[in-house]
This record gives C-alpha cells, sequence and structure tokens, in this order.
C-alpha cells in the first residue's frame, strides 16, 4: 500500500516489473472499464443524485476504514481542508455529477472513449496554470484527442433529432476530472496517504451531491429496482470505487510508473466491448475512429514522462 503521495511516487518509478503487478494491472483495466456498461445499467433506474451519493459516500468511507485497518493516519492537517475541498469540487463533484449525466445521453462505450480524454485537459492546463512547456507529443495527443470528440459528436449532430448532450457532458466530465489533476499537483501533500487524500476528497467532494439528492430526488424504492440495476450499483461503489482505487494505489508500488499509466489505455477499449456485449451498443465506425484517437494519443502521453503514474493515482476513474 502506497504511504505517502512522494514515497508510492519514488516507487512506482523505481520499481520492477512483476508477474503480481502485470496481473493486477489486467485485472484493473477490465474491472474499470466494465465500470462503464454497468453504470449505465444502474443509471437507466437509480437517479443520478442517488446513484452518486451512494457511490460516493460508501465508496469513501469504505477507503478511510480501509486506510486505518491499513496502519495509515486518516486525519489531515486542518489548513488542507480549503486545498482537498477545492480538488474534490472538480475531482469528484464535477466529475461524477457530470460522468453520470452524460451516461444519461449516450452509450456506455462513449462514455468510457470521451472520459479518457481526461490526460489531454491535464496537459492542456498544465501550461496555463503549472507554466509547463508542451512538447510536440503532447500537441499531437492533444490534436488526435480532440479528433475524437469531434468524430463522436459530429454523428451525434448528424442523427436525425439527435442531442450531443451526452458528449458535451462526458467532455465537461473530463475538463474537470483534468483540472483537478492539475490542482493537486499544486498542493503539498507530504504526510497523507494517497488512500486517505481520495477517501476524503469522494466525503467531502461528495457533499454538494448529498445536499442535491435531498433537495431534488425522493428516496428511490429499493425493493421496485430490477437486480441487473443493483449489480450496476453494487459494481460502481464496491469494484469500482473501492477494489480499483486500492489496487492502483497498489499497483504504482509494484510497478514503474510508466507502466502503470500504459495500462489506463485499455479501460476505455474494454469500455467500448463490455458495453457492446453487456448493453448491446452498436459499434460503429465513429466509436472505432474515437477510440483510435484516444488509445493513441494516451500511448503518446504515457511516453512523456516515468512520474504520470503518480497524477493519475490520485483520479477517481468511475
Amino acid at each position: 500500500m502506497a504511504r505517502s503521495l512522494s514515497a508510492s511516487a519514488g516507487d512506482a518509478a523505481g520499481g520492477g516489473l512483476s508477474r503480481a503487478g502485470i496481473l493486477l494491472l489486467v485485472v484493473l483495466s477490465l474491472t474499470w472499464g466494465v465500470n462503464w456498461p454497468m453504470m449505465k445499467l444502474a443509471l437507466a433506474e437509480i437517479p443520478v443524485w442517488t446513484f452518486r451519493t451512494l457511490c460516493l459516500m460508501v465508496g469513501g468511507s469504505t477507503l478511510l476504514l480501509i486506510t486505518r485497518l491499513s496502519g495509515q493516519a486518516v486525519t489531515f492537517p486542518r489548513r488542507q481542508f480549503a486545498a482537498i475541498a477545492l480538488v474534490s469540487l472538480f475531482n469528484i463533484t464535477g466529475w461524477h455529477l457530470c460522468s453520470a449525466y452524460g451516461l444519461l445521453h449516450t452509450g456506455g462505450g462513449r462514455a468510457a472513449i470521451i472520459g479518457y480524454t481526461m490526460p489531454l485537459w491535464t496537459s492542456l492546463l498544465s501550461v496555463v496554470i503549472l507554466k509547463t512547456n508542451p512538447n510536440a507529443r503532447q500537441i499531437m495527443a492533444l490534436i488526435l484527442g480532440m479528433a475524437s470528440l469531434l468524430t463522436l459528436l459530429a454523428e451525434d449532430l448528424q442523427t436525425v433529432g439527435g442531442a450531443p448532450l451526452g458528449v458535451l457532458f462526458m467532455a465537461l466530465a473530463a475538463f474537470n476530472w483534468g483540472l483537478g489533476t492539475v490542482l493537486v499537483k499544486k498542493v503539498d501533500w507530504s504526510g497523507m496517504s494517497v488512500l486517505a487524500l481520495t477517501g476524503w476528497q469522494q466525503l467531502i467532494g461528495g457533499i454538494p451531491i448529498v445536499i442535491g439528492w435531498w433537495l431534488l430526488e425522493p428516496v428511490p424504492d429499493f425493493t421496485a429496482i430490477s437486480p441487473p440495476a443493483l449489480i450496476g450499483l453494487g459494481y460502481a461503489v464496491f469494484v469500482a470505487m473501492v477494489f480499483c482505487h486500492t489496487a492502483y494505489f497498489k499497483l504504482v508500488a509494484w510497478l514503474p510508473a510508466h507502466v502503470a499509466a500504459m495500462g489506463v489505455m485499455a479501460v476505455p477499449v474494454v469500455g467500448v466491448v463490455a458495453s457492446s456485449l453487456i448493453l448491446g451498443e452498436t459499434i460503429g465506425l465513429a466509436e472505432l475512429l474515437a477510440l483510435a484517437f484516444v488509445v493513441s494519443s494516451l500511448f503518446l502521453l504515457a511516453q512523456r514522462r516515468p512520474s504520470i503514474g503518480r497524477v493519475d493515482a490520485q483520479q477517481n476513474r468511475q
């Protein structure tokens, strides 16, 4: 388990390839990818604010419990509360609400593709906020990522009566995730474990969602929800929010960070295939082109520096 942000980054950068690490990387890519159609199943019957409230409150509490059981501190300095609240607003509140509404208006496979344009927004925002100098690979990756969005957006606009709400919501979700990633890098989190930081982000970022749920939605009758939707909910909470995050933190301690980052490329691919198998979604030319653009851009970004895994470890890829 990662001990702190800086320690885990060092372990990841210097770690060697191991069979256990590679196996966990494969399992993680599969489980994160399958989460997209599973969320789509849940959101077909469970309202957005209710769904996200359950995901974040149960997931965040469980992550903090795991942190305590692993012997790590779950508290954080009072001076860091404002920073955690700020990054939570984008990493959690913005990402989870926009991605949930995006899934209501587009397929699980498409949502996975657009969601994983996040590193492109991170690169772009890093230039503005962190004053980094983009290199040729970053610029090409950004062009490929924008091409994926335009490909899916153009098809939606050409559809009779079609509205690009799903694409736009998912693009906004990815932007929030990217902005949160950049802001995480501006703060010194020394002494705070990645599990604790992620757990607190989920709980603090979930507060506005809990308030929205209380104001906007009645408590659903869970006895009337179908087994597929309940399975989707359980998967999103315990597999995606808890297992995947815990597994990723273990992964960056076992593998070099750039290898862990490369595994992220498989997630949108798995999301597209899983959505086709589970939801019966059609994989057309637009989806294949957009997927190729996104995977190519992620490949370029994964090559740019070995510390990328440390940034991704802080995020909540749901």
